[in-house]
């Protein structure tokens, strides 16, 4: 399937029905009083936030979307019909923006969670309501609302509890596939991972949700290959796993390189929890490890994690560890 995070779309609610101007007329009574009924209520367009989608895809081919107009009054007293709403159906993760692209509408983060986006106008009012005792026959009536139109753009954030990051080709696409079921595509060249890929991972009879996004280079925060487009799916972890690949030379160098453009991009983003892993420790001998652990350590201040997502060597204790911090920061939203 293929993926889109973003699309614009336009939306309209239906018109309120007009009121009607109509008067009793029956048999022996020939002067009857006002029996206009009132216009319909024009159909709401509502956000729904909805299991069984993972892209915006959809949106690609239908991008106008437009509520029914609420029927006229009749007479004898009978209201004209009330348009259904119209519900767009959303993936979980999807905000909702202004033509600004800047202000955010809604934020959906849980499925059956509902926002209306534009409110359907109220019908009109028929003659009925304006008879009086000095004026027994109204010809008066009011046109129903108009509809509310307007631009919006769909932006599509994974559902992630960790997220995978490090430069091109340092193995995180392995990792995925080593640590769940997901498959996404492996190959020894850079840029082979095009689109996130998703993988729920099980660890000591626990889970989470692990998110992988394309790798990223220097100059990513101001937009050069896809790692911009991209880190918006790790905003949303709880904490991120930085994997250096351990065959490079400047090992260091990787990791200021990521840390450089996290900062650039999002103080956030920046400051989350983060674990760094030495990955294809089993192409390296012992002095080597410890070697480029020790400069990764002295630049980092942090423990480094030496593993192979090949013969899954460390690969556990690193699992554990997240799983660590994800079950505080779901006791925290507690």
């Amino acid at each position: 399937m293929k993926f889109l995070d973003e699309a614009k779309i336009y939306i309209r609610s239906g018109d309120g029905g007009k009121g009607c101007v109509s008067f009793r007329r029956e048999k022996f009574i020939p002067l009857g009083g006002p029996d206009g009924g009132d216009g319909g209520r024009g159909g709401s367009v509502i956000a729904e936030c909805v299991s069984g989608l993972n892209t915006l895809i959809d949106f690609r081919y239908q991008q106008h979307f437009k509520a029914q107009k609420g029927q006229h009054g009749m007479g004898s007293n009978c209201t004209g019909l009330s348009r259904d709403d119209l519900i767009i159906k959303l993936p979980v993760g999807t905000q909702i923006f202004e033509d600004d692209r800047e202000t955010l509408v809604a934020d959906l983060t849980r499925v059956g969670q509902r926002v209306v986006l534009a409110q359907g106008g109220q019908g009109g009012l028929g003659n009925q309501h304006f008879k009086s005792s000095t004026n027994q026959a109204p010809r008066q009536f009011t046109p129903g609302e108009e509809g509310i139109e307007r631009w919006l753009w769909l932006r599509m954030k994974l559902m992630s509890d960790a997220g995978l990051l490090g430069l091109p080709n340092a193995g995180k696409s392995t990792f995925l596939a080593a640590v769940s079921r997901a498959k996404p595509k492996i190959a020894d060249y850079p840029f082979t991972t095009l689109t996130p890929q998703l993988g729920v991972v099980y660890v000591d009879r626990k889970e989470f949700v692990l998110a992988d996004i394309p790798g990223l280079i220097e100059g990513a925060s101001e937009g050069v290959g896809l790692g911009l487009k991209f880190l918006g799916h790790v905003e949303r972890s709880g904490i991120l796993l930085h994997l250096i690949d351990g065959t490079q030379d400047d090992v260091v160098g990787a990791y200021k390189t990521i840390r450089r453009e996290l900062k650039e991009y999002s103080k956030e983003l920046y400051n989350k929890p983060e674990l760094i892993a030495l990955n294809k420790c089993d192409a390296l001998l012992d002095e080597e490890i410890e070697e480029k652990s020790a400069a990764l350590k002295k630049a980092s201040k942090k423990k480094i994690w030496p593993i192979s997502a090949v013969s899954n060597e460390g690969v556990i204790a690193v699992l554990r560890e997240m799983m660590k911090v994800i079950e505080a920061e779901r006791q925290n939203e507690k």
